[in-house]
């Protein structure tokens, strides 16, 4: 399983976001690319980022401070938050992010990511399902649709999606486990790489989510609160997790 520490960008600046609220945000560094170093000297294979503003309406805001991390640090980049044309993708997949993570783009426009997925490969388009209640949030959470979860996920495999990120958006921040039942749930059918987020909070979280067969899983409140430390995930199960 593979541990993926998050950067989540706002404004240039690294915050972590409760539930998703925009207006329950609490700034953690004004410096990106300290943030991203301290998670490389940690042991960090990977870092997950997402540009909040972009999420929000649609425009990479903070394009050129995922550049930055880019260029001066070797991490593998999995960037998600506005991503919402196929030229969009193009652009970030030939700069050489590794692995782009789409939203709202694959709740409107299925079609797109179809062809995403057929001319860039399957390993490198992760579908985010960021749910509330089951059912699906799109524009950075800030409404609900109304697709379910396990309908919309259906249809992602049939379009020959092979990576989930789930997220439980109303466990994001709040440290208090995740979605053990849904992922579980997920994994009885999609026959897909599923990445867990929200609600990780312990040690113990993350051997429970490997127990249950997710493949990774993306930690960011606990490593900024201090809760947990990477280089000690790190120690505990080695560089690519359990």
């Amino acid at each position: 399983m593979v541990i993926y520490p998050a950067v989540d960008l706002k404004e240039g600046k690294v915050v972590r976001l409760n539930q998703g609220d925009f207006q329950r945000e609490t700034v953690y560094s004004v410096n990106p690319l300290d943030q991203a170093e301290k998670f490389t000297k940690e042991g960090a294979e990977w870092l997950h980022i997402v540009d909040l503003d972009g999420a929000r309406d649609g425009k990479n805001r903070n394009g050129e401070i995922v550049k930055t991390i880019q260029e001066n640090t070797s991490l593998k980049i999995q960037l998600g938050g506005g991503i919402r044309s196929l030229a969009r993708m193009e652009y970030w997949l030939s700069s050489g992010i590794e692995r782009l993570v789409i939203g709202t783009l694959a709740l409107k426009e299925p079609e797109v990511v179809a062809e995403a997925v057929q001319k860039f490969g399957t390993e490198r388009i992760v579908v985010a399902v960021d749910a509330r209640d089951g059912i699906l949030a799109a524009e950075g959470w800030v409404y609900d649709s109304e697709r379910m979860v396990p309908d919309f996920v259906r249809e992602m495999k049939g379009i020959g999606v092979r990576n989930l990120l789930y997220t439980d958006i109303n466990r994001d921040g709040m440290l208090a486990g995740p979605d053990l039942d849904m992922l579980k749930f997920l994994l009885t059918f999609a026959e897909m790489e599923i990445i867990a987020s929200g609600g990780v909070g312990s040690f113990g979280d993350i051997v429970e989510l490997n127990q249950v067969g997710i493949h990774g899983v993306i930690i960011g409140q606990a490593l900024y609160t201090g809760i947990l430390n990477f280089s000690e995930i790190v120690q505990k199960f080695g560089d690519r997790g359990c």
